[in-house]
């Protein structure tokens, strides 16, 4: 099959290919502006002149003004290219900004999160979203989707990551158009009266008097968290403990609303509404329907990445039902991407769940045939097994090579949990969509709602069982953009290889397998050769990282926080050892050396004069003789010391002339010992 016979998937490709390149290089808006008018223009040119659009030239130039529709896409996103927004207005010091809650995140151990709207900042009127931040301790209640704030703030960046190979927060927020935060306490803001509604709020007051009705029923809260994350797209009240027990299990995407809900719903709406094609334009009418009820479901689910790509393809494909059309379903694909990146916002291409979603849905569409006719069984029970099974293979193979970017470990029992819970996905989502409408109208009865708990929690013991095999588990695996690549090359000509063999398809599995293996082994070499040190930044512990070659000697103040900030430095530096050890007060590090002073302030009166010391725990001691005494070249204060301490050290060293390095604002300080 050629899908390139297909405009939409050229043209989606140079859309992708356009935000790519316009998010690295940054080009400036008015060349990208320029190229959509001239590519315009000169379309509408060869259009007149060859009275065709098949021309060769007319396709050369619609993909390169597609490219340029991609950069300029991408470009508008950028805060200096919106007049109205407020940074391109003086918004440092505390200001008054009045902002509309868009969004309730999870909160963390500090504070209820919020993702907002500015509406205003001082008497400006302004646009633009930031990061609130209200602390948990506040007697006032928990703010709700569209309410309204008046308050006294100044914005503040978001943290960039202070240690090597730690998520990049800062990034991700600014991938959603996030660039700064708001933090303030319980005085410092009020509410605002009548504020105006959004299709937001109502969707989330919608989600929020679902749940409370079903909380008056026997409904266990580890269920009601995941019919919430099932059903309304909301994961905010899901347990920890579950959530990983899904992920392990390789059966996280069932949390997710995407393809397989939004498919199975319009399964179900064409089943319901064929009577209304008895009636005039009844075709028409059920098309309406169909398509109003699918973009409902995604608000009401709250319009993430997922839920508009699938609710996007699914209209399509019921357009194409509609027509009674037979339809490529990369074309359908290819046609949704197209309109979710240029309408609703190019930015959801870097988003995870969107990039899996796609690869997901694709892989499914292309794999799955190959597969069936692999093999085909004659025993129906048999052959409907190996149709489940090959639905969670193609999907597993799509997303496999990103899953191992991002999260860096494989379940190897997906397809155990996959074939026994996805078969029966229409059961629990029609009889969840009923339980819900019952329970508003107050008509639910005590039988199904303890019947309909007690499949949530099966499902929940069964993937929970699953999770619990950590045997099949691998994790901590180093995989890198690179690999990310050649993966997919190994994986597109194993696919290719299926449909019909032949020795240049094998060649290029082949030449595959050994770039990726030349690559691994370049990489493992590159990690041999290195010999570094890191003075990590934690909070009120003291992290010394020395790596020699793939052997990573951890020291530290207390080893049992230092978990999370080793595992990210293993993964990313493909490090094989670790060993922990207590700090200790001096190192040699080759021709140099490295004093560690902690509370007591206690340092060698004689000796050689070290190049670099690190302050710990708030030493006592008079700095300024002490930089008369050792003369060191180099003065470190990690997370363990109090700020206040840590601001006098800084002005003092400022005034003698002594470089002084902060971790906890300039990040983790490296030592290359090369």
């Amino acid at each position: 099959m050629n899908l390139f016979r297909f405009a939409s998937i050229k043209l989606s490709l140079f859309l992708v290919l356009g935000i790519l390149i316009g998010d690295t290089f940054h080009i400036d808006i008015l060349i990208s502006v320029f190229g959509v008018f001239f590519g315009l223009i000169t379309l509408r040119y060869l259009q007149i002149k060859h009275r065709a659009a098949d021309s060769p030239y007319f396709g050369i130039v619609a993909m390169g003004t597609t490219l340029c529709i991609g950069i300029l896409g991408i470009s508008l996103t950028a805060p200096e290219n919106s007049p109205r927004h407020y940074s391109n207005s003086d918004f440092q010091g505390t200001r008054a900004f009045h902002i509309k809650i868009r969004e309730v995140l999870k909160p963390n151990g500090f504070s209820h999160r919020y993702i907002a709207l500015v509406k205003g900042m001082d008497t400006k009127p302004v646009d633009g979203k930031v990061l609130v931040n209200l602390p948990r301790d506040s007697a006032k209640n928990p703010l709700h989707v569209d309410d309204e704030l008046m308050l006294y703030s100044e914005l503040k960046g978001i943290a960039a990551p202070l240690n090597p190979h730690q998520f990049n927060y800062r990034k991700y927020m600014q991938y959603l158009g996030i660039f700064h935060q708001l933090k303030t306490d319980r005085d410092s803001y009020v509410l605002k009266g009548n504020p105006s509604r959004s299709m937001y709020g109502i969707a989330a007051n919608i989600r929020y008097r679902i749940t409370q009705k079903l909380e008056r029923y026997t409904i266990k809260p580890e269920s009601l968290g995941i019919i919430q994350a099932l059903i309304l797209g909301q994961r905010t009240d899901l347990s920890t403990s579950v959530y990983d027990n899904y992920k392990n299990a390789g059966a996280v995407h069932i949390l997710a609303v995407s393809g397989l809900h939004i498919g199975v719903l319009l399964f179900l709406l064409q089943y319901f509404l064929t009577p209304l094609e008895r009636l005039p334009k009844g075709k028409v009418l059920k098309l309406v329907i169909i398509v109003a009820l699918l973009w409902g479901f995604a608000v009401i689910a709250g319009l993430s990445a997922s839920i508009i790509r699938a609710v996007a393809m699914f209209t399509f494909f019921a357009y194409a039902l509609y027509l009674n059309r037979p339809s490529n379903n990369f074309n359908i694909l290819a046609l949704s991407l197209f309109a979710v990146l240029l309408i609703i916002d190019p930015k959801l291409l870097f988003q995870v769940g969107f990039q899996m979603s796609y690869a997901a849905v694709a892989a499914i569409m292309w794999i799955y045939p190959k597969l069936q006719r692999f093999w085909y069984p004659k025993n129906g029970l048999l052959r409907r097994l190996w149709q489940f099974l090959s639905v969670s293979v193609a999907a597993q193979l799509g997303v496999l090579p990103i899953a191992l970017f991002y999260f860096h470990q494989f379940p190897g029992l997906f397809f155990v949990s996959n074939l026994l819970i996805v078969p029966f996905m229409g059961v629990i989502l029609g009889m969840g969509i009923l339980v819900i409408l019952l329970a508003l109208m107050d008509l639910l009865p005590d039988f199904l709602a303890i019947a309909y708990d007690r499949i949530i929690g099966g499902m929940n013991t069964v993937v929970a069982w699953v999770a619990d095999q950590e045997a099949f588990i691998s994790r901590d695996i180093s995989f890198d953009g690179v690999q990310l690549i050649l993966a997919y090359i190994i994986a597109i000509s194993l696919v290719i290889a299926l449909g019909k063999i032949s020795f240049k398809r094998i060649s290029l599995i082949l030449l595959g397998i050994i770039a990726l293996q030349l690559y691994s082994l370049f990489a493992v070499y590159r990690t041999r050769q290195k010999k570094v040190l890191v003075i990590a930044h934690q909070t009120r512990n003291s992290v010394l990282l020395y790596q020699n070659g793939q052997e990573l000697k951890v020291f530290s103040t207390d080893s049992s926080r230092t978990d999370r900030l080793t595992t990210n430095y293993k993964i990313a530096e493909r490090i094989r050892q670790i060993e922990h050890h207590s700090l200790a007060h001096t190192y040699l590090l080759g021709n140099q050396s490295l004093w560690i002073l902690d509370s007591l302030g206690l340092y060698p009166s004689t000796g050689k004069s070290p190049e670099y010391v690190l302050f710990t725990q708030t030493p006592r001691l008079n700095l300024e003789r002490f930089l008369d005494t050792v003369q060191p070249k180099q003065i470190i204060a990690d997370g363990s010391n109090y700020q206040s301490s840590v601001k006098r050290w800084k002005a003092t060293c400022a005034k003698r002339n002594v470089p002084f390095h902060y971790t906890a604002t300039a990040g983790a300080y490296n030592l290359d010992l090369d």
